[in-house]
């Protein structure tokens, strides 16, 4: 049958110093020779040709920086004639609203922020939109709809 050990850290508890003598002895990166690979030869030839093997050239030396990523904003965009084509599927979803003869959409409620002006426009539409093509508007206009952001 295994017996449990106990741990060393427990053992120690209370001791003071862990079974390291006097106070300073085990205190700060000096008594381990440093921080990370602190001496490991760069202006030692003894080591260097030792440090070159393991890691390679590119161990001694600067390098250059990571340029900062921009912020891209991803535009997902629909045209006005698949806009227009499916305009009964979005009025029974409850997505855009009918008044009269005028479809209101907020084109962000649909998952799009730009609108495109390919194909024809027959219905009169007035569209909330972040972003949108001058040809999209003057087909929108065309129609009598209005286009805004």
């Amino acid at each position: 049958m295994t017996v449990n050990k106990r741990k060393k850290v427990v053992k120690y508890r209370g001791s003071h110093t862990h079974g390291g003598g006097a106070k300073k002895k085990r205190r700060g990166a000096g008594n381990r020779g440093g921080r990370g690979m602190a001496g490991s030869g760069k202006r030692a030839g003894q080591i260097k040709p030792t440090i070159l093997t393991t890691f390679g050239n590119e161990y001694f030396g600067k390098r250059g920086f990571k340029r900062p990523k921009k912020i891209v904003v991803k535009i997902k965009s629909i045209n006005v004639s698949d806009l227009e084509k499916n305009l009964d599927r979005y009025v029974s979803r409850n997505l855009i609203k009918k008044e009269s003869n005028k479809y209101i959409i907020n084109l962000v409620d649909l998952g799009y922020n730009k609108l495109l002006g390919a194909g024809k426009v027959t219905k009169s539409l007035e569209i909330k939109a972040p972003f949108f093509s001058q040809g999209a508007k003057k087909k929108i206009d065309g129609a009598g709809g209005s286009l805004s952001n």
